[in-house]
């Protein structure tokens, strides 16, 4: 059965079958927000997109870079390049 439609094209929320999918996804917007609410914490940005560094989670996101950064040249790590 075809879903009946306004004159704009949109789907009409009159019908049966138009207020289940209005259900449906009032739902799942709900549901949408709980997750994004939940997640993880946003790190601060600079007006220029990068992370700010004087905040905890940017001081700590710094410290694991330089640690990376170390152990990149590291000898263990020169010599497997080099072999």
């Amino acid at each position: 059965m075809a879903l009946k439609k306004t004159a704009d094209g949109t789907v009409d929320k009159r019908t049966k079958e138009g207020k289940a999918i209005a259900a449906r996804m009032a739902k799942a917007r709900a549901a949408a927000a709980r997750k994004k609410s939940t997640s993880t914490s946003k790190v601060k940005k600079t007006s220029d997109g990068t992370v700010d560094k004087r905040t905890k989670e940017g001081k700590a996101i710094a410290a694991r870079m330089a640690k990376a950064r170390a152990s990149r040249n590291s000898l263990k790590n020169r010599l497997k390049r080099l072999f």
